[in-house]
């Protein structure tokens, strides 16, 4: 993706900060438990933080979070629905923490925004020594046949490479550090996956679809006539016409150590 076609996709989450916060998932508790199992301690920064779909999550395990998010109405979605959560405003190009400030930096469903080359020495720079640095990105199971039927219907605006189990290794395995000296900071990268299904009504899945930058970005008519496919199918099919249903669906992680 080009960097002006990725500013576009990546600003544009503000417009439906109220309908992501509504209908996005949040992560996996034993996903976030192994991130940090290695960290030095439990000062965390979610970064990047959007709604507070992960910050949520890291409170309830017990982390001492602060979260940073750039844009005003997610933000502002996040203290709402966080009030106890230091939350700042920042990005993972200027991240408003100290020097070694923090045990773990994570990145729920963001990582793939950030421009790394400016960002990972922002992140090794608030990062204590043997800290984490994860991304978590939550994607759906299309080793089951009506997930990969929607995939193929909702095509790449509606569900991409790394919102897809078959394919989310591939699109998230460079995406830590760039190759600017900073990798011999850290260690190798190790990638895992841990189930977390979410229920849903055809209505609901079709709303938190609409939430996906390629959709958010996409011509009104074209957006519409999109999630009017989608929401045909899901009607059509036995697994999700008849109210909820569970959709199938794991938390992918990517962690690496600084040394």
């Amino acid at each position: 993706m080009e960097q002006d076609e990725r500013l576009l996709h990546s600003s544009s989450f503000g417009a439906a900060a109220t309908a992501y916060a509504e209908h996005r998932p949040d992560y996996a508790q034993a996903a976030v438990r192994w991130v940090l199992e290695p960290a030095p301690g439990s000062r965390v920064l979610d970064l990047g933080a959007g709604t507070g779909k992960l910050t949520a999550v890291l409170a309830a395990v017990g982390a001492d979070v602060v979260a940073v998010e750039p844009d005003p109405a997610m933000l502002a979605e996040l203290r709402r629905g966080l009030p106890a959560v230091r939350a700042l405003s920042g990005s993972a190009e200027a991240i408003p923490l100290p020097d070694g400030s923090v045990d773990a930096v994570l990145a729920g469903h963001a990582m793939h925004w950030f421009e790394m080359a400016v960002a990972g020495p922002e992140i090794a720079r608030v990062l204590a020594p043997g800290g984490i640095l994860a991304g978590l990105w939550n994607v759906v199971d299309d080793r089951v046949d009506w997930v990969a039927e929607l995939a193929r219907i909702g095509g790449s605006a509606a569900l991409g490479s790394r919102d897809l189990l078959s394919r989310w290794r591939a699109a998230t395995a460079d995406l830590h550090l760039p190759d600017n000296g900073l990798v011999a900071r850290f260690g190798s990268p190790e990638q895992a996956e841990f189930a977390h299904g979410q229920r849903r009504t055809a209505d609901s899945l079709v709303a938190k679809i609409a939430t996906h930058a390629g959709m958010l970005v996409m011509p009104q008519q074209e957006q519409q006539a999109t999630l009017g496919q989608i929401r045909a199918f899901l009607t059509s099919r036995p697994e999700t016409v008849d109210g909820e249903f569970t959709l199938p669906m794991l938390t992918g992680v990517l962690r690496v150590r600084r040394l």
